[in-house]
């Protein structure tokens, strides 16, 4: 079977290094995420047009939420990790909690943490907390793309052993060829959830407060369900009841919350104006 696998693609995790100076391609797809997510989103609020006459905020005020917002995905992220994955190893070795730069970042974590971060952002410069969300939710997907990517360069978050032609043999995954998971939700989370979102701005979306945040919501967590039939549990968590995992787990409430999310938007008027052309 090892023989019909595909070669991994031996790209060093460490693009460059500088005596203690360490700069990782992990650290450079939350970077770019970031950016790129921050420029997107200046343009959708730059535009009035797709709010249905008057964006909620100035292209200025995601300056500042950028900041915000990555507080949320590092702190939201790693403490996460540290609840949801792997508890009582980080009891018994505290100190490990801030070595971010070993890996260790739970995406439904870093979600609570962003949420938060922008709610309070938004709250203090009066900006409707929901549509501040909807632009997250429109963005959030390049950072997915990226950080899936990193997670493939970094040999982590492997899938289960297959046979599949385009099976990998993981450096860090044994000798079994294995699922590109990695790519799968790149593809997924990243790619596709994004056409969906920008498809759903250009239909006038933003103009019902919280019907981008749910459609995300609902998204992610279904492609994460569906990619998690994939992926190899966490070792020190493995298969759960009936054969699920840890993140189907998180997944299925954010669903639920995202239904409830469409349901808000849907009971209300949009805001008027015409479909995007």
């Amino acid at each position: 079977m090892t023989a019909l696998a595909l070669p991994f693609p031996m790209i060093d995790p460490v693009l460059v290094e500088i005596g203690p100076l360490a700069i990782r391609w992990y650290a450079l797809a939350y970077i770019a995420g970031l950016v790129l997510g921050w420029l997107l989103g200046r343009a959708i609020v730059a535009r009035p047009a797709l709010w249905g006459g008057t964006s909620p905020m100035k292209p200025q005020d995601l300056d500042d939420a950028l900041f915000w917002a990555t507080l949320g995905v590092i702190l939201g992220g790693r403490i996460g990790y540290v609840l949801f994955y792997n508890l009582p190893f980080f009891l018994e070795n505290p100190t490990e909690i801030i070595a971010v730069w070993r890996g260790g970042m739970s995406f439904h974590g870093g979600l609570a943490g962003t949420i938060i971060a922008l709610v309070l952002f938004a709250r203090s410069r009066n900006i409707p907390v929901l549509s501040m969300l909807d632009v997250a939710g429109v963005v959030a997907p390049l950072g997915l793309f990226f950080g899936r990517i990193a997670n493939f360069i970094n040999s982590e978050l492997w899938g289960r052993p297959t046979d599949v032609p385009w099976a990998i043999v993981f450096p860090n995954g044994g000798d079994l060829p294995r699922h590109p998971s990695q790519l799968y939700e790149a593809a997924l989370e990243g790619l596709v959830l994004f056409a969906i979102m920008m498809l759903l701005v250009r239909m006038g979306g933003l103009r019902r407060p919280g019907l981008a945040t749910g459609i995300f919501a609902i998204g992610y967590g279904a492609a994460r369900i569906i990619v998690e039939f994939y992926r190899e549990p966490d070792a020190q968590i493995g298969y759960l009841a009936f054969g699920t995992t840890m993140g189907m787990w998180l997944s299925v409430p954010l669903i639920l919350v995202g239904v409830g999310f469409l349901w808000v938007a849907l009971s209300r008027s949009p805001a008027s104006g015409r479909t995007i052309s």
